[in-house]
């Protein structure tokens, strides 16, 4: 029920107000001076045994492709997580799997939901059976550059030039034009971000900028903090697999040295031509879910 474009691959959930079911064929939602009702949504038959974390934060709905293709084989959650704090969205998570899944679950994270889904399995190792990482988010400041510094080299002139409009706009824009300020640098970096793909329609119900912000700005508090995430994510102690493509902006350099040396038991999975998002990679997308469905079977 997506009846408002943003624009080429960002999309608008707008409900009718007061929709309250968390399954995907009556899917209600958002629209101004509504509170988005459907927190989860279904995917498969119960039990629902496995997860999908989409990134951010701020951007729901865009794990719904991988949610559909993997509920041929195990019933799939699809939390919409709407806290605008880091603890906030750990407990919303919680509760989210906890009333609607059948624990411990394989927890599968994309971007900034891998990193959602480590923290999960520090404060709630009982929820969690199995963490997959796909494109995850890094773990310090300098790394965390990189990834700017790489995603504005791939862009045209043109796009570097709005680009810097934008974030000079965003500190003066509120309401509605934020939002779809927000949308733009988002459209405008998933160029960036994928190398073949196979849609630009990543099937995203609503930007929040202002969560973005928020959270992120929690959690570059810990990060920033020295050892704290590492301590941190060493009480995990679930097997780990990280699955990242090649041309991911984000540098698998900043990843994996940081997870080997805190993690017991985990493993990489590196994806050749593909970006950020695999399940729309053109020569990804196959192996891409062939290990996804030997990770659950």
């Amino acid at each position: 029920m997506y009846d408002m474009r943003i624009n080429s691959h960002l999309q608008r959930f707008k409900p009718t107000c007061g929709t309250t079911s968390g399954f995907l064929s009556t899917i209600g939602g958002w629209t101004k001076g509504c509170i988005l009702e459907i927190s989860v949504r279904q995917y498969g038959s119960p039990p629902h045994r496995a997860a999908v974390l989409h990134g951010g934060p701020g951007v729901p709905g865009y794990m719904a492709p991988v949610a559909r293709e993997l509920a041929k084989i195990v019933g799939v959650l699809e939390p919409l997580q709407s806290a605008n704090s880091l603890e906030g969205q750990i407990e919303e998570l919680r509760t989210q799997l906890v009333d609607h899944g059948n624990p411990p679950m394989t927890v599968i994270g994309s971007s900034w939901g891998a990193i959602l889904a480590l923290f999960l399995a520090v404060r709630h190792p009982e929820l969690v059976e199995k963490a997959i990482l796909i494109g995850s988010a890094v773990f310090d400041a300098e790394n965390s550059d990189r990834v700017k510094t790489r995603r504005l080299e791939r862009l045209t002139q043109v796009n570097r030039a709005r680009h810097d409009t934008i974030l000079r706009e965003l500190t003066q824009a509120s309401g509605d034009e934020r939002e779809r300020l927000f949308a733009e640098w988002a459209d405008i970096f998933f160029e960036a971000d994928v190398y073949d793909p196979l849609t630009r329609d990543l099937e995203v119900l609503e930007t929040q900028p202002d969560l973005n912000e928020k959270v992120w700005l929690d959690f570059k508090v810990l990060r920033d903090r020295p050892n704290f995430l590492a301590g941190e994510f060493s009480k995990i102690n679930v097997p780990v697999i990280v699955i990242h493509g090649e041309y991911d902006p984000h540098p698998i350099e900043g990843i994996r040295p940081f997870l080997e040396g805190c993690l017991r038991n985990v493993r990489f999975e590196m994806l050749p031509q593909c970006g950020h998002y695999p399940w729309i990679e053109r020569r990804a997308r196959e192996q891409f879910f062939e290990i996804l469905t030997r990770e659950l079977q």
